[in-house]
Parts: C-alpha cells; sequence; structure tokens
C-alpha cells in the first residue's frame, strides 16, 4: 500500500469571477507531484471556517493519513505566538492557523511523520511553542541576503549549510544552493526542535525535532526537484518515512 500524505489546503480568498461567492481549497500544484513522483498519495485537507470544529477536525483527518505534509500558504497570524501584528506583516487567515496547529499536534500523538516546507516550518514551530521574525527586513538586525528572491521560484539563489551528523546532512550533503521566497522566519526556536540548517546571514533554514519525526525547511524544494535529484530526496525521505 502507498502511504497516504495529508496536506492541509490554503484558500483562495480573492474575489473568483468564474465562482462568484467560492473561496476554493487548494493545495500546491508541484507538491502534489512531487508526493505522487515520490510514491506517495496526497489528499488536501481543507480547514473548518468554524474554529470550535478545529479540534475535531484536526482529530478526524490525522486518522486518515500515514504522514502530514505542511506546505507554504500565508503569514503566520503572530497573536498565536503572542505578539501584535507589525505593519510590514501580509495576509493571514486565523482559522486555517489553528487547524495547523491542532493537526500538527495530533500528527505528532499519533506518532506520524511530519515535513515542512516554508510557510510550514514556520507554523511548526509556532505550533511547539517557538516565535517567527514577522518581517525579516523590519525585525532582523543581521538581514544580509536576499530571502525574497526576485528571480522566478525554480531558480536556487542562496547557500545554505547543513548541520553535521543531522538527517538533513545525510541528505543534502554539507551545503546546498536553494531558492527562497519568504519574509517570515523562525526566530525562537521551539524546545522540541533543533536547528540543522542555516543561510549565511544566520537565518534557520532547516529544523529536525529532537525526539520526534519531524524535518521542515524553508526553502521550495518542490520548485526544484524536477531539475535538482538531491532535492527530490527530500520527498522520497518523507514518503519513506511515512511507509514506516
Amino acid at each position: 500500500m502507498k502511504p497516504i500524505i495529508g496536506i492541509p489546503s490554503d484558500q483562495l480568498v480573492e474575489i473568483n469571477p468564474r465562482m462568484p461567492g467560492d473561496y476554493p481549497a487548494y493545495a500546491p500544484h508541484d507538491v502534489k507531484e512531487a508526493i505522487f513522483a515520490a510514491g506517495g498519495i496526497p489528499i488536501i485537507l481543507p480547514f473548518p471556517d468554524d474554529n470550535s470544529h478545529a479540534q475535531e477536525a484536526a482529530r478526524d483527518a490525522a486518522a486518515l493519513f500515514n504522514g502530514l505534509l505542511l506546505p507554504g500558504g500565508p503569514d503566520v497570524d503572530p497573536l498565536f505566538f503572542g505578539e501584535e501584528p507589525i505593519p510590514e506583516i501580509g495576509i493571514t487567515l486565523t482559522a486555517k492557523d489553528r487547524f495547523e496547529i491542532a493537526l500538527i499536534k495530533e500528527t505528532l500523538a499519533a506518532n506520524k511523520p511530519i515535513f515542512g516546507i516554508c510557510r510550514g516550518i514556520q507554523i511548526l514551530n509556532v505550533s511547539l511553542g517557538g516565535t517567527l521574525y514577522q518581517d525579516l527586513k523590519a525585525q532582523y538586525s543581521n538581514y544580509a541576503i536576499q530571502h525574497s528572491q526576485a528571480t522566478l521560484g525554480h531558480f536556487p539563489t542562496h547557500h545554505i549549510r547543513t548541520k553535521k551528523q543531522s538527517h538533513l546532512q545525510s541528505i543534502l550533503g554539507d551545503e546546498v544552493v536553494v531558492n527562497s521566497r519568504h519574509h517570515q522566519a523562525v526566530h525562537e526556536l521551539a524546545p522540541a526542535l533543533e536547528a540543522t540548517a542555516v543561510a549565511p546571514d544566520g537565518i534557520i533554514e532547516a529544523v529536525e525535532g529532537k525526539s520526534q519525526n519531524i524535518l521542515a525547511v524553508q526553502w521550495h524544494p518542490e520548485n526544484l526537484w524536477h531539475n535538482d535529484p538531491t532535492e527530490f530526496k527530500l520527498f522520497t525521505d518523507f514518503v519513506s518515512r511515512a511507509q514506516g
């Protein structure tokens, strides 16, 4: 049996001229295709608008899959890590955050693996008690490289260095060039996580669970795997972990 990979949905909040009044739930195309290519079966998990249903929906959803993939998406609402929003923050979806935080906790309680991408590393850190830079240019004094690249997403633009003897190092090696499309990032790291890759300016680019089956990265390997077999290993590794 191929492992089932749950992917929390995003939601189209802008008015859709082809479907007025509808707000479709969707997941990134390249993430879905990477899971298929790696031997998994992706399922999209929409979040309930009613916050009172978030916990039950997360518990029921976690029973359906073998592994949880947290994709990129909107900014994380800073109220979930005890801060007010600064002027530079982007669009947030509180209902999505609430559902994903509950989903992460249910997944870990069931001892199922998690793989996070971009926003995924951020909501994972927040769900486990960490905080974020709401905007790197406004809040990170050592900001020195372009973390929100101007070029297309399938072009890698800056280096990261992995931690020695980490699981990530065994997949990628000591140093790789990655793409970068983010303005939020991990600030205070959650106690259950350890940083296993950093950018040249010190921003955390990957985390792993100290005692749980977690790997999350700040870049977008789903945009790179077609032309980079090393980046594809992140997906095959995750599907393999979900296979058990």
